[in-house]
């Protein structure tokens, strides 16, 4: 019994890993995103070409033009242009 709860936990650990959003900076600058999570707002900086992961639990994010969106932890966040778009 207790390996089927350490196997469980582990699975339930490896699970909430796998659902986070993700956000890739297509532009040849640094681009910044506002996440705001559990009532907390943090800023999200990328370098040009850079892809990081963030929001495993939902979230809502405010793109570099301003506009905001509501993210459930598996979608991608594609920035081209200083304009983010959801895929």
């Amino acid at each position: 019994m207790k390996n089927f709860v350490v196997a469980a936990s582990l699975l339930m650990l490896m699970g909430n890993a796998a659902h986070a959003a993700s956000a890739v900076n297509l532009d040849q600058e640094p681009r910044t995103l506002i996440v705001t999570e559990g009532g907390s707002k943090s800023e999200l900086s990328l370098a040009a070409g850079e892809t990081v992961e963030f929001c495993s639990g939902g979230c809502f994010v405010t793109m570099p033009n301003g506009d905001r969106q509501a993210l459930t932890g598996t979608e991608t966040v594609e920035i081209s242009g200083g304009v983010g778009r959801i895929k």
